[in-house]
């Protein structure tokens, strides 16, 4: 789940925080989609961890605290996925990832304002990734640059366009996220980009 409610991408309604498992698992989540992909249940992370390929980036994105971190983390290295995976979390799910694991990685999503203080904040903490969004500014090439410079590689996420995506590169972005993987891997295919291997 992305949203904070199931209204929109399930043939429920209400707070994801109110609603049981066994109440999530009864809704239909793939409708929507879909007919072809009617009676599709809104997976648990482990579910999800056993059909995701070993050798592509998984950008999981936690809304919690402390014990949600600590949790994925553990969860991650019993299934040996930590090569492969980094944890897209605010301030407290951090804390409590990095006390589980000196190895998770980490992408700062206490955005501030968004911009150079976005930046800043995300280089103090020592983190692994960022995540731009938005409007895409002549600024990222400056940003990149900085991050670039500490080791920390920079996603964006807001587009499916091939021709932004060759803007981006072009400022310094290393990962654009997408909804449409398939489109966005031919066009990698078709201009000779290849898949970045994760760490190991």
């Amino acid at each position: 789940m992305h949203d904070a409610t199931v209204d929109r991408t399930t043939n429920g309604s209400g707070a994801v925080a109110a609603l049981t498992l066994s109440e999530l698992k009864r809704l239909d989540a793939g409708s929507w989609k879909g007919d072809q992909f009617s009676g599709i249940q809104i997976p648990l992370l482990e579910e999800v961890l056993e059909v995701m390929p070993r050798n592509i980036w998984l950008n999981i994105h936690l809304r919690g605290g402390q014990s949600l971190g600590r949790r994925v983390v553990r969860l991650l290295e019993e299934t040996d996925r930590s090569h492969q995976a980094f944890l897209a979390v605010q301030e407290q799910a951090r804390l409590g990832a990095i006390k589980a694991s000196d190895s998770v990685l980490i992408c700062n999503m206490e955005r501030l304002t968004g911009g150079r203080d976005y930046v800043a904040a995300t280089i103090e903490m020592d983190a692994n990734f960022i995540q731009l969004r938005g409007q895409i500014f002549p600024e990222f090439k400056d940003y990149a640059r900085m991050l670039h410079e500490k080791g920390i590689k920079v996603n964006y996420f807001g587009t499916d366009d091939p021709v932004v995506f060759e803007t981006l590169f072009e400022l310094g972005v290393d990962f654009p996220l997408v909804n449409d993987i398939a489109a966005a891997m031919d066009w990698a295919g078709d201009n000779g980009i290849k898949p970045v291997k994760p760490i190991h």
